[in-house]
């Protein structure tokens, strides 16, 4: 008996419990719930421009194609603006021509689990629609990323150099 079952696998004629051309071991259903294409991890969408009003606009729409095209919005978040002066020198000269104070505003879209085949058409519906003076890019989402996106709190920050100056004063005596 367990000759015929030796040849019969040796043969191929031998029906496994499993045919998916997997594992013998792995159930059918472990294939089916890998992704089809390939998938990015998160990725920060970051715009940066001149115009509030405009940048605000543009985020929103970012938000619409994402939703449209089913694609898994995480969060979006405002980073604080950052204040520029900028000055215009006269030919050949020290002597200020113009001066002008500029605001960059910056907003960010971040985006989960975005297939392979999706990512060109999407960044090419938000290229095709960007507007002037503001800026696009991607990046992937990274812990430097994570922490220049809160405002540290100065209080709390000179509390714990308090108590390491405490500690360590005390770890002297």
């Amino acid at each position: 008996m367990l000759f015929r079952i030796c040849r019969r696998l040796a043969a191929g004629r031998c029906i496994r419990p499993f045919s998916s051309g997997g594992s013998m071991y792995e159930p059918d259903y472990l294939e089916k719930l890998r992704p089809k294409y390939p998938v990015y991890n998160t990725l920060n969408f970051t715009i940066k421009g001149y115009d509030y009003p405009i940048l605000e606009s543009y985020q929103k729409f970012i938000y619409n194609v994402a939703d449209t095209m089913d694609l898994d919005t995480v969060d979006s978040w405002a980073q604080p603006p950052r204040k520029l002066n900028v000055q215009k020198f006269k030919p050949a000269s020290a002597i200020i021509e113009s001066e002008y104070k500029l605001t960059v505003y910056e907003r960010n879209v971040q985006i989960a689990s975005l297939q392979a085949p999706l990512y060109p058409m999407f960044v090419r519906i938000l290229q095709e629609a960007l507007p002037e003076g503001v800026t696009l890019s991607v990046s992937e989402h990274t812990s430097e990323v994570e922490d220049a996106r809160f405002v540290p709190d100065r209080d709390l920050l000179d509390l714990k150099q308090k108590l390491g100056e405490i500690t360590s004063s005390r770890d002297k005596k």
